[in-house]
């Protein structure tokens, strides 16, 4: 009876290590993996074991034995990074502007055992949750703020999934708005607002070179005006050190010939002073007045000559 067992276990062996030799674990027709009792997890994903009905281990990547009959693989979930398109819907702006608006929404699962039994679909349950989400969001900003904080409006939603999320094991790791349609008549008046943005920028890029233009002027104009001063300036104090320098020359001129003039006179007067303290000789009473007459006559036109001398200086 022993011998029987092995060999009815080895042939569950080889049977599992054949099915296992192959690309893929065989599948039942609900796409589950069946129960070969020898079984080969890929790496990155996680399947749920149960055990007579009920919750019984997670399969980790790698070589896992089963029994038969008892365990049940009952869901497989892949751990790798997920991709979802939300599908267009309608939202409501602050301002009344019903806007078309889709996204991508980028998702992981980081917990097997809640994301199995802790909702049904967990994609389906996180697309909602992200056009709902989206909705509310949309409603607290108006049309100009939503393409202006674009970033921020997928950060919230990311946040608001994520707190949403966290019991059923999935954690959002981006959101991404793909397109936003507006109304025609409000993309008309976006239209025309931008080209009156831009005729303003224009004009006050306009204005802004004709004041630039101005100061330069105005700066040249200024700089002008100083230089000639400054030359102005220059060329009156070299005209009035000309005219100082002339008239010291002048004034040591003057006082040259009244030091000349001085000496003469004090020169003839000392000599006249000489002829007239002399005591007079008897017989020569005559020729003494007479040279003394000569000697005040040659002082007096000596003196009469350096006066015209300093007058001519």
């Amino acid at each position: 009876m022993l011998a029987r067992a092995a060999r009815g276990t080895g042939a569950l062996l080889l049977r599992g290590s054949v099915q296992a030799s192959g690309r893929a674990p065989r599948r039942a027709s609900s796409g589950l993996p069946r129960n070969t009792v020898v079984l080969f997890v890929p790496q990155q994903e996680a399947w749920v074991v149960e055990r007579m009905g009920r919750f019984h281990r997670i399969l980790e990547p790698g070589l896992n034995i089963l029994i038969p009959v008892l365990d049940r693989i009952r869901y497989v979930q892949s751990l790798k990074e997920i991709v979802i398109n939300v599908p267009e819907q309608s939202a409501v702006t602050l301002d009344n502007v019903t806007l078309q608006i889709d996204g991508v929404l980028y998702l992981r699962i980081m917990d097997p055992y809640k994301a199995s039994y802790g909702v049904e679909d967990p994609e389906y349950a996180v697309t909602q949750l992200a056009q709902t989400t989206m909705r509310s969001e949309l409603g607290k900003l108006s049309l100009d703020k939503v393409f202006r904080e674009r970033e921020s409006l997928n950060a919230s939603i990311v946040d608001a999934i994520n707190q949403a999320a966290d019991c059923w094991g999935i954690r959002c790791l981006r959101y991404e708005i793909k397109d936003i349609h507006v109304p025609p008549r409000v993309k008309e008046s976006m239209q025309m607002q931008v080209e009156a943005e831009r005729r303003k920028r224009a004009t006050v890029l306009e204005s802004e070179g004709t004041r630039e233009s101005a100061i330069n002027v105005a700066e040249g104009k200024k700089q002008a005006q100083i230089l000639a001063s400054e030359a102005e300036k220059a060329e009156q104090i070299n005209q009035a050190a000309g005219e100082a320098s002339a008239v010291l020359a002048k004034a040591k001129a003057k006082a040259e010939a009244i030091r000349i003039l001085a000496a003469a006179l004090t020169q003839h007067a000392m000599g006249v002073y000489g002829a007239l303290t002399k005591a007079p000789v008897p017989g020569a009473k005559d020729s003494v007045s007479s040279g003394s007459s000569r000697d005040v006559q040659g002082t007096d036109g000596s003196l009469d000559e350096e006066f015209d001398r300093v007058k001519l200086s």
